[in-house]
């Protein structure tokens, strides 16, 4: 993203009129009032801080740039409104919380948990009565998780900085007496893993600069978190797979995978089941891409073949217009 005066100038003071693009490429080199390159426009606005405070400063400018008053897309802030009781999330993410279908007493798995989004949700589904484990790598983010189940009184959330391809633990002799990881195998009543993952479905994404080599990355890492979930999941426990990709190999390949190297999961129908059945091209069957769920980021009419919608559902209506995302559900028998 860059802002440049609506007549390029270096000079841009305070209170100057502004025009905000985003630089789609990716070229637009720092403090440029020339730049030629492919950009789309987001808004008009008014400068904050001049050019010099933004570009010339020897630390990090911190704050905000330039106050949008006309932009091309008008969506209202909700940021900071009933910190204790709203926590902003995209439907996808909603419907994946509902999906798990956890219940008040449950014990539950949030495997890759931050920024705590899921993990609060679950929490309030449950009534607060139960036992959420959430487990994240980096400790930023792990404090991130602890500071959102504050903020919403959600006491039955423990947070962990735990890598959770490492959480689980065989040796009954060896396992923490805090309860925290690693776990015993088939410790979770319920299992989530919302899978790191090459994130194409995320919007506003106007370019991505992510190498084939990045994206081809994924794969293994998610197959690794599999199984430890696996491990972890209880006899007759659910395990809901879900990412923000869009790629086959992220998603219904990998539900192909875990079906063939884990015997014992099985395909499961998921409630609410708004989004789109899953795609070709991974050996599923067409009643299995039924019972997952792909949403697009994108409406294509085109594709209304593939997807088959209730023209009734409100809910159904809003999976034309949200970030890409996908949802597998398992029963592990």
């Amino acid at each position: 993203m860059f802002c440049s005066s609506v007549l390029p100038d270096p000079y841009m003071k305070a209170g100057d009129s502004v025009a905000v693009c985003s630089d789609v490429e990716g070229r637009c080199t720092r403090g440029a009032t020339d730049f030629q390159g492919r950009k789309v426009f987001l808004g008009n606005g008014i400068a904050v801080m001049s050019r010099a405070e933004i570009f010339q400063a020897d630390e990090p400018v911190r704050g905000v740039a330039v106050r949008v008053q006309e932009p091309v897309y008008h969506s209202p802030c909700f940021d900071g409104l009933l910190p204790r009781l709203v926590f902003l999330q995209n439907l996808p993410s909603v419907v994946v919380s509902h999906v798990l279908g956890p219940q008040p007493g449950e014990r539950i798995l949030d495997m890759c948990a931050a920024p705590g989004g899921k993990t609060s949700h679950i929490a309030a589904l449950m009534g607060g009565q139960g036992e959420v484990m959430a487990l994240d790598k980096i400790a930023s983010k792990v404090e991130r998780i602890r500071q959102n189940a504050s903020t919403l009184e959600l006491d039955c959330i423990a947070a962990y900085c735990f890598n959770s391809i490492r959480a689980v633990c065989a040796d009954q002799a060896q396992v923490p007496g805090n309860g925290g990881p690693p776990f015993p195998p088939e410790s979770f009543d319920r299992v989530l893993l919302d899978a790191p993952c090459s994130g194409l479905g995320q919007r506003p994404n106007m370019a991505s600069s992510l190498s084939l080599r990045e994206v081809t990355s994924y794969q293994p890492l998610q197959r690794k978190l599999f199984h430890a979930a696996v491990q972890l999941l209880r006899r007759g426990g659910t395990l809901v797979y879900s990412t923000c990709t869009i790629t086959l190999a992220e998603n219904e390949e990998q539900v192909a995978w875990a079906l063939s190297t884990f015997p014992k999961l099985t395909l499961q129908p998921q409630t609410p089941h708004i989004g789109g059945e899953g795609m070709l091209g991974a050996g599923l069957s067409r009643d299995q891409r039924r019972l997952v769920q792909r949403f697009s980021p994108r409406h294509d009419p085109s594709d209304s073949d593939l997807v088959e919608r209730d023209p009734n559902s409100i809910l159904q209506q809003a999976n034309a217009d949200t970030i890409g995302f996908f949802i597998a559900k398992f029963q592990k028998t």
